[in-house]
């Protein structure tokens, strides 16, 4: 088979086949995309640079796929980092998006979706940031639509307030999903007291209202309320500002002002126009604070909570045991 043929170049990258439609539900080409992250590398690239990438692409005719480990005819200048991956039991080879020239390679690629790691390739390991992850419930009518993402925004008020009432500071970006992330960058902490800290502070912010919001890593047990997710740390990454969504009409994840954040919507920032609505200016550079300390009392707090996945996985087996205790009795 013959090679795409190049439409055109930009920063020495051949960009083919601009003109195709970028995926089902779309309502954008792949130009639209290519378009967008040129616009907005210099504002997207902080983000990434020097963190090791996963990616989500989707290619005509298949379903869409996580990329971690870069293909064999990745270009020599893209930067690659190896890393064991515990999951698959492998060294996997990542990316560090750094510059345009990647980014467009990326691109180019039908790579949506840019999730980088907590932690930059320099001091592997080392968070440079927790991130509370709020999830609206699921179903109608709460978990759906606007009325779901106010409730998300509700709880990363009580997220805020948790973080004053802790001397800290945190920025507010929607997801691109249904949600919003809280960002905190914070200084010299090591990764276990990172985590312990997010959720120590997830714990917190669900007991202001424990009306609307919860810890419960089980789905069944959130009765309704947002889910404040703590499980971003160690190894975890996150979808990073300023990345486009897998998602019809292809949302964007943009940084919101916390007194702007009752009035928009997810839907409200796309490729379309998310690079005209930021003109030359930078929202979540200027809603990041200079990296803070934890206070020692939050760490602590944060070692007393056992860790939500770790629990969830204990429960199943429990229930698991019970089920099959309840089905042996039966057949007695």
């Amino acid at each position: 088979m013959s090679p795409a043929k190049s439409d055109e170049s930009r920063d020495g990258v051949p960009l083919t086949n601009l003109d195709a439609s970028l995926f089902d539900g779309a309502d954008a080409t792949k130009r639209d995309l290519v378009d967008y992250l040129d616009a907005v590398s210099e504002r997207i690239l902080p983000g990434l640079r020097d963190r090791p990438l996963s990616v989500m692409r989707v290619r005509p005719g298949q379903a869409p796929f996580m990329q971690k480990n870069v293909p064999k005819y990745t270009p020599d200048w893209v930067r690659t980092i190896q890393l064991w991956a515990e999951a698959s039991h492998r060294e996997v080879s990542y990316a560090l998006c750094d510059d345009r020239r990647t980014l467009l390679w990326f691109a180019n690629q039908r790579a949506v979706e840019y999730h980088a790691t907590l932690f930059r390739a320099a001091e592997l390991g080392r968070p440079t940031h927790l991130v509370l992850d709020l999830d609206p419930p699921e179903g109608p009518p709460e978990g759906t639509g606007a009325e779901g993402f106010r409730q998300a925004v509700g709880a990363a008020k009580l997220v805020r307030q948790a973080l004053a009432d802790l001397g800290l500071v945190g920025g507010l970006k929607t997801s691109g999903a249904k949600g919003v992330h809280v960002f905190v960058p914070i200084a010299g902490t090591e990764p276990d007291d990172a985590a312990a800290a997010t959720r120590a502070i997830a714990a917190r912010a669900a007991a202001l209202d424990p009306d609307l919001a919860t810890t419960a890593y089980v789905k069944a047990e959130r009765g309704g309320r947002v889910f404040v997710d703590s499980t971003r740390a160690h190894g975890a990454t996150v979808i990073t500002a300023y990345s486009p969504r897998l998602r019809p009409g292809v949302p964007v994840s943009f940084p919101v002002a916390w007194s702007d954040a009752d009035d928009v919507v997810p839907r409200d920032f796309t490729i379309r126009n998310a690079a005209a609505l930021l003109g030359d200016a930078d929202p979540w550079a200027a809603a990041l604070p200079e990296p803070q300390p934890l206070p020692a009392d939050l760490v602590a707090e944060g070692h007393e909570i056992p860790v939500a996945r770790v629990v969830a996985m204990h429960e199943g087996k429990r229930r698991k045991r019970a089920a099959e205790k309840a089905a042996e009795a039966a057949d007695d």
